[in-house]
């Protein structure tokens, strides 16, 4: 490179046929240039180097099946896994469970395989529950290496299916679940499918309450979600569908229950009319595994809706969050300076507030160091004193000795 700078620089004071030169030196250099670009990018391969791309991919669709305790979550996901080996589906399996003991799919991805559920209860001294959140936020450490390898086999995969632990709560409301779903969402389609419990839900409280915390969910994640309503085998779904498109139904379900809940559930009813009309539903069942094909259409859906709808409000999110990171990043090194500046190239101390409560030690320790020295002076007075007052003791004695 230095040998072609040189040579344009001695061709400069020429003769009319040297700005072809220049021309054809620069062509050249272009050339060489992307010989050696190639040549760095056919090494990096050849090594195992990829560059890393942060750039929003439509495949594979994410599907984060959550549910209640019971509802036969890890079942319909077991069913899933079968429609997408038996319809030819390129499918990839996760499984964010640490407290399960055994699966009945397979996981290309088992979080148990990195945090042992067990030995994270005695390190640390927790329960059940404590463990699982531990052990989850434990993995949610190193997740940006998960997305690293879906990323890899992005291009031969259709759908990722993520089976969460069974306490939902652990995995809705936690740090470690909200930076998955946001580390999904900022790379992938990402739909979360809420699995409920169909028999159950005979009861309006209880369908009431499925619906608002499938209504919390959703405005937690800000992602499309999908009502999945299990167990159709046992109970048909087309009670709760009247239920969330006709308000009067459901308010004749439960005309006959005086109860606070459903006095409750009677007035929330009406408030939750808006969010039935934008959200999907769908029966399946995970024993028979009727209704599947629905399932991955509603999916597919949900996925376009994200890419439309949700996906500006997440980069506006991302962007937001850049912008006050990079202001509080701005501050600091703002009164950085000014320190600096104060100081005038000398140590600076930083208001830890350490120094106050060091100084109040001191303090403390010296006036106990003062009572010490009274204490000390008092005694060593009435030491005195009394070896004064023997000394006198023994002068009377003195006098008056037989």
């Amino acid at each position: 490179m230095d040998i072609d700078s040189d040579f344009d620089y001695t061709t400069t004071k020429g003769t009319k046929g040297e700005p072809e030169l220049m021309q054809m030196d620069s062509a050249e250099v272009s050339t060489s240039k992307g010989k050696e670009t190639e040549d760095i990018s056919k090494s990096m391969e050849k090594l195992g180097i990829e560059e890393s791309s942060s750039q929003f991919k439509r495949k594979p669709v994410i599907i984060i099946v959550v549910g209640m305790a019971g509802s036969g979550k890890t079942t319909f996901l077991h069913q899933l896994v079968y429609h997408t080996q038996a319809s030819n589906i390129r499918g990839y399996v996760l499984n964010l469970d640490p407290a399960v003991m055994t699966l009945p799919f397979g996981a290309n991805i088992d979080i148990r395989d990195t945090v042992r559920y067990k030995e994270v209860m005695k390190q640390f001294n927790l329960g059940p529950n404590g463990g699982i959140l531990t052990s989850l936020n434990l993995f949610a450490t190193k997740f940006n290496e998960v997305i690293s390898v879906i990323e890899k086999r992005a291009d031969q995969l259709d759908y990722v299916l993520v089976d969460t632990p069974g306490q939902i709560e652990i995995f809705t409301w936690s740090a470690s679940g909200s930076i998955i779903t946001e580390a999904f969402a900022s790379t992938f389609p990402t739909v979360i499918a809420y699995v409920v419990d169909t028999p159950r839900a005979v009861k309006p409280v209880t369908f009431m309450s499925n619906m608002l915390y499938a209504c919390s969910i959703l405005y937690k994640t800000r992602l499309p979600l999908v009502l999945t309503f299990n167990k159709t085998d046992v109970t048909e779904h087309k009670f709760a569908l009247e239920w969330m498109e006709d308000f009067e139904k459901f308010q004749a379900a439960i005309a006959s229950d005086s109860s606070y809940s459903a006095t409750l559930s009677r007035s929330l009813s009406l408030a939750l009319d808006e969010f039935y009309r934008n959200l999907h539903s769908v029966g399946v069942s995970a024993l028979s595994g009727a209704g599947m094909d629905a399932f991955f259409k509603v999916i597919d859906a949900s996925a376009n809706e994200f890419i439309d709808t949700y996906k500006a409000d997440l980069d506006k999110r991302w962007a937001e969050k850049q912008r006050l990171e990079e202001q509080r990043r701005r501050e600091n090194m703002e009164k950085l300076r000014k320190d600096m500046e104060e100081s005038r190239g000398e140590t600076v101390v930083l208001s830890t507030g350490l120094k106050n409560k060091e100084t109040s030690g001191k303090t403390m320790m010296d006036e106990e160091d003062e009572e010490d020295v009274e204490e000390n002076y008092i005694e060593t007075s009435t030491e005195e004193e009394k070896d004064e007052i023997d000394e006198d003791e023994d002068e009377e004695v003195s006098r008056f000795s037989f």
